[in-house]
C-alpha cells in the first residue's frame, strides 16, 4: 500500500517544553541535534510505502525536506483538513510530530494491517510500553479488553472522513461544555468507559454512530506508535534515557 502522509507539527511557541527551548512548537524541540519532527518523517520516508510527505506547521529546516510544507493553521482540526486538502483523496496516513520514537517497521506494520474504514485509530496495550519503558507516563484507557494508550499515527479515508468533519468540529466546540459532551456521547457509554467495561467493539460502534461512517481500534504490538514527548516531564525523561544509553 503507498499513501500520502499528513504530518501534524503545529502548536504554539508559549507551550512550555517549546517555550524552554526557544522554538516555534514543542515539534521543533532538538533531539540528539535535530529538530523531534525529523524522527517522524525519517520513519516514514524509509518505510517505502509513503509517496508524498507533507508537513503541517512552522517553517523550519527539516531532513528529510518534506514534499510538501504547509504553514499552522492555528488549531489541530484546521492543520488536519489542510493537509488532508493537500494529499487528495484516498487513503492518509496522518502522524504527530511529537514521536521520536517511531520506527519504519512500525509504519510498515500499520499500513499493511489498517482495515477498510474511514479513520483507523491504533490503540497499544499498557503491557506493550511497560515491557519496552518501564514507569513511562502515559494516559491510559481500562476497557473490558484490556488497559490501552491511543497511537500517533492514524489513517483516514479522506472521502468518508469528509463526512463526519461536521460531528468532529462540534466535538471541538463542546471540549469546555462537560455535560453537553457527555450527552453527545451518551451517559451510559462513559459510565462504562469510567468502570472499566466498555468493549472495543462497543467503542467502535458507538463511534460509527456518533460520525455516521465505519471506524475502527487497531491493537498494534508496537509500543512506539503510543509514546509521544508531550511535556517538559516527558523531555526530561527521555534526556536521562538518552544518557543511560550514551546517545
Amino acid at each position: 500500500m503507498f499513501v500520502n502522509a499528513v504530518i501534524l507539527a503545529g502548536g504554539s511557541p508559549a507551550e512550555p517544553l517549546a517555550a524552554a527551548a526557544g522554538v516555534a512548537s514543542k515539534t521543533l524541540v532538538p533531539i540528539n541535534g535535530r529538530p523531534m519532527v525529523d524522527f517522524t518523517l525519517q520513519a516514514l520516508r524509509d518505510s517505502g510505502g509513503i509517496e508524498r510527505l507533507i508537513y503541517v506547521g512552522p517553517a523550519a529546516e527539516l531532513q528529510p525536506q518534506p514534499d510538501v510544507m504547509l504553514k499552522d493553521q492555528g488549531s489541530l482540526l484546521g492543520n488536519l483538513e489542510a493537509g488532508m486538502n493537500a494529499a487528495g483523496s484516498g487513503r492518509i496516513l496522518v502522524a504527530s510530530g511529537d514521536n521520536p520514537f517511531i520506527t519504519s517497521e512500525a509504519v510498515v506494520w500499520l499500513l499493511q494491517n489498517a482495515p477498510d474504514a474511514a479513520l483507523v485509530y491504533p490503540i497499544v496495550p499498557k503491557e506493550a510500553v511497560e515491557a519496552r519503558w518501564p514507569g513511562m507516563r502515559r494516559t491510559y484507557a481500562r476497557l473490558r479488553d484490556g488497559t490501552f494508550t491511543g497511537g500517533n499515527l492514524i489513517i483516514i479515508d479522506r472521502d468518508l472522513f469528509a463526512r463526519a468533519l461536521p460531528m468532529a468540529r462540534k466535538i471541538i466546540d463542546l471540549r469546555k461544555k462537560p455535560l453537553a459532551l457527555a450527552r453527545l456521547i451518551g451517559v451510559g457509554v462513559l459510565i462504562k468507559l469510567l468502570l472499566g467495561r466498555l468493549t472495543i467493539a462497543e467503542m467502535e460502534k458507538r463511534a460509527e454512530r456518533l460520525f455516521g461512517v465505519p471506524m475502527r481500534a487497531l491493537i498494534t504490538p508496537y509500543p512506539e506508535v503510543g509514546v509521544d514527548v508531550d511535556s517538559e516531564e516527558d523531555f526530561a525523561w527521555l534526556e536521562v534515557k538518552n544518557d543511560a544509553h550514551g546517545t
